[in-house]
């Protein structure tokens, strides 16, 4: 099962993918956690205590210009495409009671440009994770789906766009569905987050009738005491354990 969790910022991503790779390693699999968000928390989520201690990908100048050939931080110039990558989850994800956690990172952007070096060897880590990897992978994405390649955008089982009721998430939600459609990648759902009643839950099947919805997550406020705490969402509110349990069967039906 390869998962790509998408939506606009602060509607409950993490929350979700925390609450699938618990799931998913509750039941024994093996599971590969992927912070692809630039603005990083899933290690907190997760229950992480040291978050700042990890480096991200995107960091490691040293470690990315001898797997592209490049000058570290360097624009333009000659450097390989293929980057050697198969290894990078066994050599720098953190270790976390059975699951692999690996942060990201983004890649700056400004006057020259995208520094090619760092951005090729992320999108080839995420094309290996994606079409190689033998185990359950999750990745919290940003906003968009920039990470994704057209091989790699229809060898996920899964894009799931995170919805709260507005109309700011419903636009961000069908701009993200271009984006796959785009790509070839045909296999999107919604997940309902920050629920508060019944008719929040009809507000966006009404917005959103070409989805498949997998489930809701419930507005508390403890979720959000959890994530200032830097705790496992799913250990402030257990009941959050049954909600995974729904969406990840409902993955396997949609």
């Amino acid at each position: 099962m390869k998962i790509a969790i998408s939506g606009k910022g602060g509607v409950g991503k993490t929350t979700l993918a925390a609450l699938l790779i618990n799931y998913y390693r509750s039941r024994g699999k093996k599971v590969l956690a992927v912070d692809a968000d630039p603005d990083a928390n899933l290690a907190l989520a997760l229950g992480v205590s040291d978050p700042e201690n990890l480096v991200p990908l995107s960091r490691m100048k040293e470690m990315i210009a001898e797997r592209t050939d490049s000058q570290p931080g360097s624009m333009g110039g000659f450097f390989k495409l293929n980057p050697k990558v198969d290894d990078i989850p066994e050599k720098y994800a953190r270790q976390i009671d059975g699951i692999k956690l690996i942060v990201m990172g983004g890649v700056k952007k400004g006057g020259g440009g995208c520094i090619c070096p760092e951005s090729v060897l992320l999108r080839t880590l995420v094309t290996h994770m994606v079409l190689l990897r033998d185990e359950v992978v999750v990745m919290d994405m940003e906003a968009g789906i920039e990470h994704l390649g057209r091989a790699t955008a229809q060898g996920v089982d899964r894009l799931i766009i995170v919805v709260e009721p507005g109309r700011r998430s419903i636009e961000t939600a069908m701009h993200v569905k271009a984006l796959a459609g785009d790509l070839g990648l045909k296999k999107i759902a919604i997940v309902g987050s920050k629920i508060r009643s019944a008719s929040d839950e009809e507000f966006l099947r009404k917005n959103l009738p070409d989805f498949p919805i997998l489930g809701f997550i419930p507005f508390d406020d403890k979720i959000v005491e959890a994530d200032l705490k830097g705790l496992p969402p799913y250990e402030a509110v257990p009941s959050l354990l049954k909600v995974a349990e729904t969406i990840a069967l409902s993955l396997g039906e949609a």
